[in-house]
């Protein structure tokens, strides 16, 4: 069984880390190798090199992670209720 806390954390803790490493990582390379217009897409109200843009696509990123994770682990659970004691 999974703790719904640490995956929930976890999930949002990696996906927080993961925007801003590909922030870092678009101002180091070259415009042609950005993720920009994907992080524009994804995360409503993300502007490339503005304040605002940048915790507006942090926040958004820490939520989806939660989302994620609120959503997984009840369905593994379940799952793992139900045919995981073979």
């Amino acid at each position: 069984m999974l703790n719904i806390k640490i995956v929930t954390w976890s999930l949002a803790i990696w996906t927080t880390f993961t925007f801003v490493f590909c922030v870092v990582y678009g101002l180091l390379t070259p415009a042609s190798m950005h993720m920009v217009a994907f992080l524009e897409q994804v995360l409503p109200g993300f502007e490339w090199l503005s304040w605002r843009g940048f915790f507006a696509g942090l926040i958004q990123s820490f939520l989806y992670g939660a989302y994620a994770g609120l959503v997984y682990v009840p369905i593994y659970n379940f799952l793992h209720r139900r045919w995981g004691k073979q």
